[in-house]
């Protein structure tokens, strides 16, 4: 049985949310995509900022592009506080929660985006305490002037 289901959010339009309680250190999902050279996914206009963005850097050489049906794990959606983190291991890319989570809590993770000039291009509206409105990493984020 999957431990999550697919429900309206209040951070985007859909996300993934705990079907069942969840223990720290579960595996939930795979994220899935086509392997991709990185060269083609930075001269490619389909990841230009301009609409969502599906992609995971897997290496130096390669990318996963996650733009997919098939790929339920893009129902993920970023958080500030979040109960789940991506890892990989060679070409593969899976969610595991990083604490309990609750029965009917939606599913969130970090989208490490990196501070630059451009990370006002993607507000953030996860609503947790520790959000500076912007989705960036949390090691970047005491650059940014929390919101009000």
């Amino acid at each position: 049985m999957k431990v999550y289901k697919i429900k309206r959010s209040k951070i985007d339009k859909n996300g993934l949310y705990a079907r069942c309680d969840i223990k720290k250190g579960t595996k939930i999902i795979q994220y899935k995509g086509k392997v991709i050279t990185r060269k083609h996914s930075e001269e490619s206009p389909k990841f230009d900022n301009r609409r969502a963005i599906y992609l995971f850097n897997l290496n130096k050489r390669y990318d996963l592009d996650g733009d997919f049906k098939f790929n339920t794990a893009r129902l993920i959606n970023h958080s500030c506080e979040p109960n789940c983190e991506v890892t990989g291991s060679g070409l593969e890319v899976w969610v595991f929660a990083i604490k309990d989570i609750k029965k009917g809590e939606e599913l969130s993770y970090d989208y490490g985006f990196s501070y630059d000039k451009d990370y006002k291009q993607f507000p953030c509206k996860c609503g947790a305490k520790k959000c500076v409105g912007f989705i960036v990493r949390e090691g970047s984020r005491w650059r940014i002037k929390k919101r009000k």
